[in-house]
């Protein structure tokens, strides 16, 4: 099993930038890409960012595409979402999530899960 801690969430205004992070311990040599999700309070979690681990290939939802970077650190295996040009609809809790089933792009392939942390977007 691998373990998942985020960090970096917070309160900021529109326009403004985060950057998430999320420290991956435990059995992480059987992972093999990384996700970030988000669920909004009264909508079904979603997809926002997901990259392998070897090559650094990565995927974007078409909400956060060219304004969100998911990048990784193996030596310090961590992730990190870099959020830039932040918006309302952006608020939500935010999940990091470890697979090794490839790179996939639904919730149901991943199969350790953080905390989630909080983004909230004020206008």
């Amino acid at each position: 099993q691998v373990q998942l801690v985020e960090s970096g969430g917070g309160l900021v205004q529109a326009g403004d930038s985060l950057r998430l992070s999320c420290a991956a311990s435990g059995r992480t040599f059987s992972s093999s890409a990384m996700g970030w999700f988000r669920q909004a309070p009264g909508k079904e979690r979603e997809f926002v960012a997901a990259i392998s681990w070897r090559l650094g290939n990565t995927y974007y939802a078409d909400s956060v595409k060219g304004r969100f970077t998911i990048s990784r650190d193996n030596a310090k295996n961590t992730v990190y979402l870099q959020m830039n040009s932040l918006r309302p609809e952006d608020t939500a809790v935010y999940y990091c999530a470890a697979t090794s089933r490839g790179l996939p792009l639904v919730s149901e392939l991943y199969n350790s899960w953080g905390q989630g942390i909080q983004v909230t977007v004020s206008s």
